[in-house]
């Protein structure tokens, strides 16, 4: 049961986190119009390399040290302080090599260069990954879920025309910053202070850095569609894919929050030597995320064309066209999310786990180079589908020997069954009434409908899952 209130906890944030900017994207659309929003993607793509380099893997590094020393209080804060130090230590770097870059090389974009820069702090006093590793994902929740309402309030309050685009950033980076920040007090009960001299930092920095490659090249194509987009199209083109990219991770992100919360649960498991108890939470996990992605993958390729210009006004008209490409990453994303994340990282194959992003990467730089140049921004969300299938795929063939794939994907036809049925008769509907909020609730609620009989008709395992939880929470 905690794991499934983390997960509620986890969906929740992540939703909060997606759905806030979505409650702002039509406006910030609308009124910084498509090539301001181009520039703030641009700038913030740089910027997130450089405090992905600073946080190198700390984030999921110390996400599996504290849940491996959970319960023995005095090695649990000695852990963190020592991750801490080396975190604040190697982001104070990566902050000085940003600025050096920007002062010295920057000309077109500098002034909002600059105001990115407080992502980067940011990063330095970010401490989610402890509270992650102790599965207490209420306090992160509730904290930054205050700090977030706010900076929705700041945006509707400050951002009022074009000239306001260095506003917005600074709302975006500052929230980011404050929302980190206070998560510390809850840190007062948790762990104990332990003597600097004690302290042995340096001695995470190597398997955290293991981590990093995978988490740099994991960013390498998710950032990489922006920054080339950037110099191969227009800052509109850039806007355009921008925007529906949020759309397409808002709906990702209520799959792939399992995985922060499997992460430290699978970790203990293995610490404790218990494989079959790993095992089985991968098949329930693969299981689950197969049954929401698929119909939120074809859910959203329905309403695509229709739902973009009217979301995000007349200015983003291709964004429907990129949505509609873009949609299957939600499933790869969600599949690779709990071979990747929530297997070979907690079970400490992090090697496997490299060499499957790394795939990833260079297919994207590839793809992108003909694709962008061939079809601009659906040439981008095209060379995004293409290498998150290669990474998906990557991973299925590295667990073959510990993990039965044909128990994985047992249940899995039945879903892309009921979610083509359903889509077919959601993408008809939408095409035949024009889009409204009643319309497009009429549209979800349908296509609900649909999915959940057609999994019924098919019986569908994960239903009986789904009554005997509730039978649980009822006794």
């Amino acid at each position: 049961m905690k794991v499934i209130k983390n997960y509620l906890y986890n969906a929740g944030y992540q939703i909060l986190n997606m759905l806030l900017p979505l409650i702002t994207v039509p406006y910030i659309a609308r009124v910084l119009g498509a090539h301001n929003v181009g520039i703030n993607e641009y700038t913030n793509s740089w910027v997130t390399f450089f405090y992905l380099m600073g946080q190198m893997g700390i984030t999921l590094y110390g996400n599996r040290e504290i849940a491996y020393h959970r319960d023995d209080i005095f090695q649990r804060s000695k852990t963190f302080w020592e991750i801490e130090s080396l975190q604040v230590l190697t982001i104070s770097l990566s902050l000085i090599a940003y600025l050096t870059a920007v002062l010295l090389f920057s000309t077109t974009f500098k002034y909002y260069f600059l105001m990115q820069g407080l992502w980067i702090i940011a990063t330095g006093v970010d401490v989610s990954w402890y509270f992650m590793g102790l599965e207490n994902f209420k306090v992160t929740v509730v904290r930054n879920a205050l700090v977030k309402l706010a900076s929705v309030v700041l945006i509707f309050t400050f951002v009022k025309s074009t000239a306001d685009l260095s506003i917005y950033i600074l709302i975006l980076g500052g929230s980011q910053l404050i929302g980190n920040l206070t998560l510390w007090p809850y840190l007062r009960g948790n762990i104990t202070w332990v003597p600097i001299h004690q302290w042995r930092p340096f001695k995470h920095f190597y398997p955290s850095l293991l981590l990093f490659i995978p988490t740099i090249t994991t960013q390498v194509y998710l950032v990489l569609n922006r920054i080339m987009l950037g110099h191969m199209a227009t800052q509109a083109d850039l806007g355009n894919f921008g925007q529906s990219d949020k759309i397409v991770k808002f709906v990702l992100a209520i799959v792939t929050a399992t995985g922060t919360v499997m992460l430290p649960h699978v970790a203990n498991q293995f610490a404790k030597g218990d494989v079959k108890g790993v095992r089985n939470s991968l098949y329930a996990s693969f299981d689950f995320v197969s049954s929401i992605s698929i119909p939120m993958m074809f859910g959203l390729m329905a309403i695509s064309h229709q739902f973009a210009p009217w979301f995000l006004g007349s200015g983003f008209q291709m964004s429907g066209d990129i949505m509609f490409i873009e949609s299957p990453v939600i499933v790869f994303i969600a599949w690779s999310n709990v071979t990747g994340t929530q297997y070979l990282m907690p079970v400490n194959r992090v090697k496997e786990f490299t060499t499957s992003v790394t795939i990833g990467a260079v297919s994207n730089i590839v793809f992108n180079i003909f694709l962008i140049s061939a079809w601009g921004a659906n040439g981008a969300a095209l060379a995004t589908v293409g290498s998150e299938f290669l990474v998906t795929a990557a991973q299925m063939v590295m667990i073959r020997k510990t993990i039965s794939r044909r128990k994985m994907f047992r249940e899995t036809w039945k879903y892309l069954v009921a979610g083509m049925i359903m889509f077919l008769v959601v993408y008809r509907i939408n095409e035949t009434i024009q889009m409204t909020i009643s319309n497009l609730i009429l549209e979800v609620a349908v296509g609900v409908f649909m999915y959940l009989t057609m999994l019924f008709v098919l019986r569908a395992s994960i239903l009986a899952k789904a009554k005997q939880m509730l039978n649980k929470n009822k006794s």
